[in-house]
């Protein structure tokens, strides 16, 4: 069977992502700050039959990065890899002249330094595998310019940027980095919790995620909401 390690699992896209894989008969391993809902999240999917590893910690911790590519290796290797944990540097979100330098920090150790961490962990297994992937959860917020927006947006724009080198070095191995557009998340209410207005459902945009995983375009960047609309084509910035 396939294994995916994924980030931020225990709800969300994550969760979301999570499942479809397992309902496809993935094997998972799972990460998550919140022990107790990971838990509960890995429960939920271990009911597919596949293999759920649990494994509750923070990426930004080398040795629990270390935990996660060793857990894969036990389950058969890394087939795909989806860094999906993310820090908004600040909750809720404020100007940039506001916005602390401990806070930028947190969001570019999380969204940048903590993603490639992981990928140089996972990486001779990714290289190893017959359809290696990773997969990097960007944002709107990486490529157009939001009042508020801009310690995440330049996080992410960086990991846009990370991916796309990613992806030159590395031809034997899928590198995407996908736009899940506008969803209702707790990342989303952390963000901007004055705003109530409906969204979609991470699982939504889930079907997105599927079509590159059957499809396997060129590395680059991609919105989920185009995937749905028209052939697979990188996205423009």
């Amino acid at each position: 069977m396939p294994v995916a390690i994924i980030t931020g699992a225990s709800k969300g896209l994550g969760r979301a992502l999570g499942a479809a894989l397992a309902e496809r008969g993935w094997d998972l391993v799972l990460d998550a700050r919140t022990g107790e809902v990971l838990e509960e999240t890995a429960a939920a999917l271990s009911a597919y039959g596949t293999r759920v590893e649990a494994l509750p910690g923070d990426v930004t911790d080398a040795g629990h990065r270390a935990g996660l590519v060793a857990a894969a290796r036990k389950l058969g290797g890394v087939d795909l890899l989806v860094n999906n944990a993310s820090a908004l540097g600040a909750e809720p979100l404020v100007r940039l002249e506001a916005l602390t330098l401990e806070g930028l920090r947190r969001a570019l150790e999380v969204n940048v330094v903590a993603a490639l961490g992981l990928i140089q962990e996972a990486l001779p297994l990714l290289r190893a595998s017959r359809a290696g992937t990773v997969i990097d959860i960007s944002s709107d917020a990486a490529a157009e310019a939001y009042e508020t927006w801009g310690g995440y947006g330049a996080s992410k724009a960086a990991l846009d940027h990370l991916s796309a080198v990613l992806g030159e070095e590395e031809p034997g191995v899928r590198v995407w980095a996908v736009d899940p557009g506008d969803m209702g998340t707790d990342l989303y209410t952390a963000a901007v919790p004055g705003d109530d207005a409906p969204r979609p459902a991470p699982a939504s945009v889930v079907p997105a995620f599927l079509r590159l995983l059957d499809e396997r375009p060129a590395s680059g960047r991609y919105g989920a909401s185009a995937l749905s609309a028209g052939p697979a084509g990188p996205a423009g910035r």
